[in-house]
């Protein structure tokens, strides 16, 4: 999770907690909204996002009924109405609506489980509850995993987004839970089939979890989705470039041929670097031209092995994807752009090498100097 100040200044000031009180307000009679928006405020400068989500709750819990079936009841007075079903994508909500899902684990998790997942499955229609269901998981992976069944297919899409990413093995900012592939892919197939882009593609990023350890299983999956013919061929298609996309950086020969690339392809590849000495901060100017004797879908990444001052460094790039028509060149031109003020990878002075693969396959490399 992001923790600069500038994000939490942008999510939560005074005019969005103002607003949050407000809404607290009007749903739970004698709650004074503006002096809840000032003491939830006071405590954003020294936490971190999440933090934050954490000290609302703290903030409102005084405000509360002890007995939790009646504070669930409370908290869904008090939500905002849900978001725009009309909608199909990237409606994600607004994170200072995030405080239900933390009070139904603080409160419903041991002895109310039942209610606490009524009121995650009220509240992921404002924001999405990915990050506290993983905690009924958690405890109750069963029990969670018949709710969820069930929520896969709800006529709202929000809720259907909240299975698939809920249970991703490896959900950004989530906590960890200990579901196989054989617990989440039944899911998946009720969901693969979706009309609404923000659920299939949190599929195709489950998908590409999996797809980090089981390859095979998601190779085995998408190929029953396409027998299967119930979602568009063309988001399924979709789906599978974006379920795929780690395991065609790595190369995988499977993933590769799922999409149409053959890594034993007969193919001729010449790279041409415009110069062999770069400045830190200048761009790596190259060429590639790939020539085949038939035609041929290529798909074309390229590494960079960076010189380090312990060990060597690769990150994987993308090139292009298209067809070599036999007898016709394709060329691609590139300027690769060396950030030497990057925060997260630093670049150092040395020998470097550029690698061009096709469908997977390295099939050119050369050597140059970065300074």
């Amino acid at each position: 999770m992001a923790q600069g100040f500038s994000l939490k200044d942008q999510l939560f000031n005074a005019t969005s907690l103002g607003q949050l009180g407000a809404e607290y307000a009007a749903g739970l009679p004698g709650l004074d909204g503006e002096d809840f928006a000032r003491k939830a405020l006071s405590g954003v400068p020294d936490r971190s996002l999440m933090e934050c989500l954490e000290w609302f709750a703290d903030c409102i819990t005084p405000h509360l009924s002890d007995d939790f079936p009646e504070m669930a009841d409370q908290l869904e007075a008090m939500m905002p109405p849900p978001l725009d079903p009309a909608l199909r994508d990237d409606d994600f909500g607004r994170f200072i609506h995030a405080v239900p899902g933390i009070l139904a684990v603080r409160h419903g998790l041991e002895h109310y489980r039942d209610r606490a997942l009524d009121l995650i499955h009220a509240a992921t229609r404002r924001f999405s509850m990915e990050f506290s269901i993983r905690h009924f998981l958690n405890r109750w992976p069963d029990e969670t995993l018949a709710r969820m069944a069930v929520w896969a297919q709800d006529d709202n899409y929000h809720v259907r987004r909240l299975v698939s990413e809920g249970t991703r093995p490896k959900l950004p900012w989530g906590r960890a839970i200990g579901l196989t592939p054989a617990q989440t892919l039944p899911l998946l197939d009720r969901l693969h089939a979706d009309p609404t882009r923000f659920v299939t593609r949190s599929v195709a990023n489950h998908l590409n979890d999996i797809s980090k350890t089981d390859a095979d299983a998601v190779l085995g999956r998408l190929q029953d989705w396409q027998g299967a013919g119930a979602q568009d061929p063309a988001e399924l298609a979709w789906m599978a470039r974006h379920a795929l996309r780690t395991r065609i950086k790595a190369g995988h020969p499977g993933a590769m041929a799922h999409l149409g690339y053959a890594a034993g392809a007969e193919v001729d590849v010449q790279v041409r670097l415009e110069a062999e000495t770069v400045t830190i901060g200048d761009r790596l100017r190259f060429d590639v031209t790939l020539q085949a004797p038939a035609a041929l879908p290529v798909l074309v990444d390229y590494r960079i092995r960076f010189a380090g001052p312990v060990r060597d460094r690769e990150k994987v790039f993308k090139l292009k994807a298209g067809k070599v028509q036999a007898g016709h060149p394709l060329v691609m031109s590139k300027a690769h752009l060396m950030k030497g003020d990057a925060t997260t990878f630093a670049l150092y002075p040395g020998a470097h090498e550029l690698i061009v693969q096709v469908n997977g396959v390295d099939r050119g490399r050369v050597g140059f100097v970065l300074i």
